[in-house]
């Protein structure tokens, strides 16, 4: 795996230094006073940038308001690691900050987080997402003696035999979502109406990422799976307008309705922003159902 970054800015190197130690020094914090054995032996064995800062082609538009994210593999050696709440959640939250608000970083960062054994399992089997990684992954650090295993090659008719599986199942449960969000609206039930429409997106991501590559991130994190959707399939740009406040007030409404639309008796949403939203999904379910069937065609 390569391990040079000399295609990207000396900038964007120290941005990518600087994540390294968040991830390491965020994991120590949460299993530096471990009593169990198997938490005191946690380690990282490999942090690895994947995606368009890889590959050199990613994007900052400041007119568009589009940018790439860091996209980040986290290898670890114990599964039990892998829990997103209990080890992650607080190297999440600082990245989050270094971006958004200390803007210490000039992209957000997106990290996904699996052990060893299962990375190597999903490149056994031929995942696309995972052999595309050790394909053309950058190594930000490495410990000795822990190689990935050696990428299969899933044929062309399982792939598309697995895709269409995938697709059948979560294309039908977009459009019932869809349909959902519209009769609460119809009912005055706005709260309820952008949480639907935060789970027909969700769904509508998680559709196009297992069609498209055989895997999908275990979260409810709109921006993170809009992100990673994005990265393989641009045409789904489109769905979201980002160059004015309004847009950017509604996505962010939308992202905070899978709690908030639920449990906070402070959540509001206008006719407006919930209509615009609305239109906004159908726009999204629209593309993925494009991107999908021709991936499935070929």
């Amino acid at each position: 795996m390569r391990s040079d970054l000399d295609h990207l800015p000396a900038g964007k190197q120290a941005e990518l230094a600087h994540v390294v130690r968040v991830l390491f020094e965020e994991l120590q914090s949460e299993i530096g006073l471990a009593t169990q054995a198997w938490k005191k032996r946690g380690r990282i064995l490999k942090v690895i940038l994947y995606g368009s800062y890889a590959r050199g082609d990613w994007v900052d538009d400041p007119v568009g308001g589009y940018k790439s994210d860091y996209d980040i593999l986290v290898v670890v050696n114990d599964a039990r690691l892998t829990d997103p709440v209990e080890y992650w959640g607080k190297a999440d939250d600082r990245l989050m900050r270094d971006a958004t608000i200390t803007e210490t970083l000039t992209a957000p960062v997106n990290f996904i987080v699996h052990d060893l054994a299962d990375v190597n399992d999903q490149l056994a089997q031929g995942r696309p997402f995972f052999v595309d990684i050790a394909r053309q992954g950058i190594a930000l650090y490495e410990a000795e003696g822990y190689e990935l295993g050696t990428p299969r090659a899933l044929s062309p008719e399982a792939a598309r035999d697995e895709a269409r599986k995938h697709f059948d199942y979560w294309s039908p449960k977009v459009a019932s979502a869809v349909r959902g969000a519209v009769r609460y609206a119809e009912d005055g039930e706005r709260n309820d109406a952008v949480f639907t429409l935060h789970q027909a997106a969700e769904r509508a991501y998680h559709c196009v990422l297992l069609t498209l590559t055989l895997y999908s991130p275990k979260s409810h994190k709109l921006n993170f799976l809009r992100s990673h959707a994005e990265e393989i399939a641009p045409e789904l740009i489109a769905a979201w307008p980002r160059a004015d406040k309004f847009s950017r007030r509604c996505f962010e409404l939308l992202r905070q309705a899978y709690v908030n639309a639920r449990y906070s008796p402070h959540f509001e949403i206008s006719d407006e922003e919930l209509h615009w939203l609305g239109e906004r999904v159908a726009v999204l379910q629209s593309l993925v159902e494009q991107v999908c069937q021709a991936a499935i065609k070929g």
